[in-house]
């Protein structure tokens, strides 16, 4: 018997996601001004690395869907350059980007402590 559900560790996975993206945002912030520093972004490998669903292939055209811990990395944005000094950190972008995550890391911790309030609730009985 699994005690926990699998939307349960999707949830961990996202909340990792969200985290370092949030370490990336604050990172990429705080070197505004470094000459020559390229900013970061969090990305998955692969969209379907990260869904944790189960379904049957129906054809052999089908994307195959995995199960497991998603992928995350973290690439250098080197092609482009905003500032004299070879940095290409643009503010904006970034304080919006953290805003949203922000929005999202906090959808998430909502949404798990319903789940284990509802496992709490399951434990005593429904009382």
């Amino acid at each position: 018997m699994k005690l926990f559900s699998d939307s349960i560790q999707s949830l961990e996975n996202a909340l990792a996601y969200s985290s370092l993206k949030q370490k990336t945002i604050s990172n990429n912030i705080a070197n505004v001004d470094t000459p020559n520093y390229k900013a970061q972004e969090v990305s998955f490998k692969s969209e379907f690395d990260r869904a944790t669903l189960q379904a049957r292939r129906s054809d052999a055209r089908h994307f195959e869907f995995k199960r497991g811990r998603s992928n995350i990395e973290v690439n250098t944005r080197a092609t482009t350059s905003y500032n004299h000094n070879g940095n290409n950190v643009d503010i904006d972008k970034e304080m919006a980007e953290m805003a949203q995550n922000q929005i999202y890391y906090n959808v998430l911790v909502d949404r798990m402590n319903s789940k284990f309030n509802s496992l709490k609730e399951a434990l005593k009985g429904g009382n």
